[in-house]
């Protein structure tokens, strides 16, 4: 299949960018350096540590972004590396609502894993396990951020590209996007996890469909499967994902993390659900600041001001 012409991404000009490592007329990040964003009064920069990983708080979004388009965003070891420090930050940052994944250039968001490193990092045993090892790290950060997560996904998301996707709490595409989990082509064996976050989401059917196989399918497919939650035209997308990150940042941000922590108990086994946890989560919201705000506010017949207490 070749491969679909992507048009130029248009979703990230962040407000917030550093005059060192980003271009002064466009705000875009200059080629082969990575982009932080200049903190608010009293918060620190986000670094990831390699060129190939972007990152920047855009008001109440932070931006991780893949940037190896070389290799479409192939996912290298430091790629890997780079992700849970960030999310680590971001978790203690009161500031952050919302983060954000998205490939760099006009073709992927990630197309699989970099296989210029498949010899020297997955031939040998031990080399196995430390590549598992970094992948399983990163992608269980995405799973396990208390905070919401969005996969912002244009062109190819393919094999790990997946996976980061899967392990997010929503996926929006690109009309123009093609998925693939090519394990099955290449022999490779797949985690549980991963395994488990596809199921969850799409179904047994539907993930042994895709996995058997190692079709690839364009997004109105991925969106009739419910692999990915809305797509829109490449011209729209800047336009959906804006959608994402104004809600996230009114709405009030311990009813949110609630959601969540709850909707990750009620995908476990019944032995193993929290329900005190469940419950002691709504009481926090019923006790917060934010909740006299909210109620207040409708009253008042204003928007309310949330600040996640």
């Amino acid at each position: 299949m070749a491969e679909p012409q992507m048009n130029k991404p248009q979703m990230d000009n962040p407000r917030m960018t550093d005059p060192k490592t980003s271009d002064p007329m466009t705000g875009e990040p200059k080629a082969g350096e990575p982009m932080t964003g200049e903190p608010k009064k009293g918060g620190a920069p986000y670094e990831s540590g390699t060129e190939q990983v972007q990152a920047w708080l855009d008001a109440t979004t932070l931006h991780i972004r893949f940037n190896n388009p070389q290799r479409h965003n192939a996912l290298s070891v430091d790629m890997w590396a780079a992700v849970p420090p960030l999310l680590q930050q971001a978790s203690a940052d009161e500031r952050v609502r919302l983060v954000v994944f998205s490939g760099a250039g006009e073709k992927a968001f990630v197309s699989g894993a970099d296989i210029s490193q498949f010899e020297d990092m997955r031939a040998a045993r031990e080399a196995v396990r430390r590549y598992e090892a970094l992948a399983e790290k990163a992608l269980m950060s995405i799973h396990d951020f208390a905070k919401p997560t969005l996969a912002c996904i244009r062109g190819w998301c393919i094999g790990g590209g997946v996976n980061v996707a899967i392990s997010c709490d929503i996926r929006i595409a690109s009309a123009d996007s093609i998925f693939s989990i090519p394990a099955a082509r290449l022999g490779l064996g797949y985690r549980y996890s991963a395994m488990k976050n596809l199921v969850d989401l799409i179904g047994p059917g539907a993930a042994k469909d895709l996995f058997f196989t190692a079709r690839r399918i364009d997004a109105a497919e991925a969106k009739a499967l419910g692999l990915v939650s809305r797509v829109c035209p490449p011209e729209g997308l800047e336009a959906l994902l804006a959608e994402y990150t104004t809600a996230l940042a009114r709405n009030a941000p311990l009813t949110v993390a609630a959601g969540k922590a709850i909707t990750r108990e009620i995908l476990k086994a019944s032995p193993d659900q929290d329900l005190e946890l469940c419950a002691s989560l709504i009481r926090g919201c019923f006790e917060s600041a934010d909740y006299a705000e909210g109620r207040t506010a409708f009253m008042q017949k204003r928007n309310p001001v949330f600040t996640g207490h």
